[in-house]
């Protein structure tokens, strides 16, 4: 492989923003104190924006996000759901216990991996890691979507917008772009790409690494050195900073349309041109996929960090350096989705705690029955604060030929066939429900979900 200088890398969290209406963020302002938590892609609410991906600079106040939950060495495999848990976040509370990952859209296992999709006029799939890494060695082992204006992601994500990157355009399967920001600073001079020699990313598994000390970034591919990033060299006298990413972040892993026809030109460019939702996989499968077998995290130490706590990241101040983040034992979980960093241990109203809902479904991961459905309603909990997801709702996550959760069937192996067509269901069957979802992100995901679960089972 060989490495070269240029080109840019664009951020999944752009595309988001196009379509959701931004209430924080630069320029913008703070959250207010009825919606403290600022998230990810800018919006303002409480429970789920209060946890991964809080942006610490825009919420209401330094406690409005809750701690993030500190690193542990480990490495995920995603053979079945107990092998590595994921969670739909309109469900995590932000207790890792619970979960590896937290989900939008629609994450699937199968043969041996885990499936991020993207069905027609959706936004992708994203998985984000409940715990944080700050400083560490992140592996995953993947193959890339393909297809004009598709866009697979690895990265490594703070809360005050500092990031890693690995990306591929799905029209050059022989690159992986590189690239990283400092604070959210949009300096596209930081990117760099590393070829592949022979084979490509879609049909083949490689490794692809990111080693982040306090000093340098390497970026490595199955082992082999592809990029140096040092610390020394992002000096900026005028700032007086190191613009080099020093804070916690999670390891995201994602699908999204680069080419979607709403996003700018030079997004749509990039990306290799506009998106088809007719052609190519989508046509055989009835969605765009990426594959991840293997994600690996080793921990490092962050040098003369302050406190000794084993459980949590807090920020103390908003200078968005490494000296900001205190090691805590503050917990990390909200009681409720009405809760937030300010109030954690809020719990819902007594009508909407003893709510319960039952939902079946049948092998290929499609609701069959919903029993005794009941809801909070829309203006008492902050579920999402992101995407609007692919295929069914983001909480069905689909076994596949491996109807008993088992993890037997497929073929991990790579040497089988490469789509997830033994899954035994295709997305294509729920594009009616796009509408629905679309809808999902500005008012309570879980009610209308469920609502969109019952027209399925009729």
């Amino acid at each position: 492989m060989h490495f070269s200088r240029l080109g840019s890398t664009l951020l999944l969290a752009s595309v988001v923003a196009g379509q959701l209406k931004k209430d924080c963020g630069a320029g913008i302002g703070n959250c207010p104190d009825d919606k403290p938590c600022c998230s990810q892609y800018g919006q303002c609410g409480i429970g789920a924006y209060c946890l991964g991906g809080c942006d610490p600079m825009f919420s209401h106040s330094l406690q409005s996000c809750m701690p993030a939950p500190q690193c542990q060495s480990t490495t995920y495999q995603f053979t079945d759901s107990k092998s590595s848990p994921i969670l739909s976040n309109t469900k995590y509370l932000g207790d890792p216990s619970t979960a590896d990952w937290v989900s939008d859209g629609q994450p699937l296992y199968a043969n041996g991996v885990v499936y991020l999709t993207m069905a027609p006029n959706t936004v992708g799939t994203v998985l984000a890691s409940t715990r944080y890494v700050w400083y560490g060695k992140i592996s995953a082992t993947m193959r890339t979507s393909r297809g004009q204006g598709v866009v697979s992601a690895f990265i490594m994500m703070s809360d005050v917008k500092d990031e890693i990157d690995y990306e591929w355009v799905g029209v050059d399967l022989k690159t992986s772009q590189t690239n990283y920001y400092w604070n959210g600073i949009p300096n596209y001079t930081h990117s760099g790409n590393i070829t592949l020699d022979s084979g490509d990313t879609y049909s083949e598994w490689h490794t692809y690494t990111i080693d982040w000390t306090p000093d340098s970034i390497t970026w490595l591919v199955d082992g082999q050195v592809g990029r140096v990033q040092k610390r020394g060299d992002t000096y900026n006298a005028t700032t007086g900073n190191f613009e080099f990413p020093q804070t916690p972040s999670r390891v995201q892993l994602s699908l999204w349309p680069g080419g979607l026809a709403s996003n700018g030109k030079g997004t749509i460019d990039w990306a290799g041109g506009p998106i088809s939702w007719t052609g190519g996989d989508i046509a055989t499968y009835g969605y765009y996929f990426a594959q991840v077998k293997e994600v690996t995290v080793e921990c490092y130490n962050a040098p003369n960090a302050q406190g000794s706590g084993k459980k949590s990241y807090v920020y103390k101040d908003l200078k968005q350096v490494n000296t900001s983040v205190v090691l805590s034992d503050d917990q990390t979980y909200l009681a409720s989705l009405v809760a937030t960093g300010e109030d954690p241990d809020k719990q819902l109203p007594n009508a909407q705690s003893s709510a319960t809902t039952i939902i079946k479904t049948n092998a290929a991961g499609q609701v069959s029955t919903v029993v005794s459905t009941v809801a909070p309603t829309g203006s008492s909990v902050g579920t999402v604060p992101g995407l609007d997801g692919a295929g069914f709702g983001s909480n069905d996550l689909n076994k596949g030929n491996d109807p008993d959760g088992s993890g037997s069937g497929g073929d991990a192996s790579g040497t089988g066939s490469s789509g997830p067509e033994s899954t035994g269901w295709s997305q294509s069957d729920a594009k009616t429900g796009d509408s629905t979802r679309l809808a999902l992100v500005s008012g309570n995901i879980i009610a209308l979900m469920l609502v969109g679960a019952a027209m399925l089972a009729l």
